[in-house]
């Protein structure tokens, strides 16, 4: 069920709308008895994070944490 509040009714009663959210349920604010947003629970990551899962698929240069020294005095330099 998807209840219908205004914006007055949920700055006094958050608690108890953000209570209902958590358990899944919708709730549609309004304001003068037309629908202006909807607070959604959060969907949960379907699957739980791999490590390594990126394996192969990522590249990385050898020198990515070279010093940047050099680089700054050419750029200063110009």
């Amino acid at each position: 069920m998807t209840d219908l509040v205004n914006v007055h009714d949920l700055k006094t009663n958050y608690s108890k709308y953000l209570a209902k959210v958590a358990k899944g349920q919708e709730i549609l604010l309004g304001k003068h008895g037309k629908v202006i947003a909807k607070i959604v629970p959060v969907a949960q990551a379907q699957q739980p994070r791999v490590p390594g899962a990126l394996k192969g698929k990522v590249w990385m240069s050898n020198d990515f944490d070279a010093s940047m020294i050099s680089l700054w005095d050419e750029i200063k330099a110009k």
